[in-house]
């Protein structure tokens, strides 16, 4: 049981090797201070790039854990989560900053319906452009629509478009089945009711699977328009870093996912068709990248071939 709530929100950020990222955005955070009671909890995951002594110096009123290896996403979350005194907790990723008041606007809206669990915001990859975030819960269904490229080529299509919802703008309030984890405001009293992440996924899905247990509980999970925050090069200096590695991460999380809350028969579906795509991807990526020289295609089929070792073999990169 967490202790007794003494702010509005505890705001939790995860950091591994971020530290120019970090510091704008706890900066935007920070700004939002005169407006809330809040409390910031950095949990490093034994980044290496000076980010303890960056916090300690320019932001001693942050709380810091520093892990002494990489613990992964979800349990440094959790880290956060247990000593966290919010009676909102905001998982908010490092690559991130917030604009116009955005953990306020979340709160207001989250006291203002107490059937909400999850509140997410809109995202922006620039001052113009918005990302899509929210997501339909996974199925082999959704999978293979993923895996083929169908939801890509027909985003806008209800049937093909389905996993990632890509006929919606992003623009009016909608419920979702989940709300993306860079910027998830969670209801404390929901999150003692559910339980913390599953420290099962090392990263990816972890937020995939919360949401699936607020749903099971009776917890609307809500994004609202009227909050935003922007994006820093979309995420791609956070997932970039070990990309061959995280490829295949997120194929295993989502297995644990399909495992876990799905069946077998939906988890078969989905190693089957991840062994499919996967040895598809890998012999026209190598093709492709022998006669183009093509070192990033080269890197794909790579991916490719290690997530096959790790469906087929078991043998995991990381």
């Amino acid at each position: 049981m967490m202790t007794q709530a003494v702010a509005d929100v505890s705001v939790i950020i995860v950091s591994w090797n971020t530290r120019e990222l970090l510091t704008n955005c706890l900066r935007s955070v920070f700004n939002e201070s005169p407006a809330l009671s809040l409390e910031v909890i950095v949990i490093d995951n034994a980044s290496r790039d000076g980010t303890p002594e960056m916090i300690r110096s320019e932001f001693p009123e942050v709380k810091l854990i520093v892990n002494s290896e990489n613990r992964g996403f979800a349990a440094a979350n959790n880290q956060g989560f247990r000593i966290g005194v919010g009676r909102y907790m905001l998982m908010l990723n490092p690559d991130t900053e917030v604009w116009d008041g955005a953990i306020k606007t979340s709160i207001d809206y989250a006291e203002a319906h107490p059937d909400v669990g999850i509140v997410g915001c809109q995202v922006y990859l620039s001052e113009t452009e918005i990302q899509r975030t929210g997501m339909a819960f996974p199925s082999a269904w959704n999978l293979a629509l993923t895996m083929s490229g169908l939801s890509r080529a027909f985003s806008r299509s209800r049937l093909f478009g389905a996993p990632e919802l890509g006929w919606w703008d992003r623009k009016d309030e909608r419920d979702l089945d989940v709300i993306s984890g860079m910027f998830m405001l969670i209801r404390r009293a929901a999150l003692d009711q559910v339980g913390l992440l599953d420290e099962a996924y090392f990263v990816y899905a972890e937020e995939t699977d919360l949401c699936f247990r607020f749903s099971r509980a009776g917890w609307r999970r809500v994004f609202i328009p009227t909050a935003r925050i922007l994006h820093v090069d979309g995420g791609s200096k956070c997932t970039g870093q070990v990309s061959v590695k995280m490829f295949v991460q997120l194929q295993k999380s989502l297995m644990i996912y399909f495992a876990k809350n799905t069946g077998t028969a939906s988890w078969v579906a989905a190693k089957a068709l991840y062994v499919i795509f996967d040895s598809v991807k890998a012999a026209s990526w190598w093709a492709l990248s022998l006669s183009k020289g093509d070192a990033l295609l080269k890197s794909k089929a790579r991916a490719a071939v290690a997530a096959l070792r790790f469906h087929v073999f078991g043998i995991d990169p990381a």
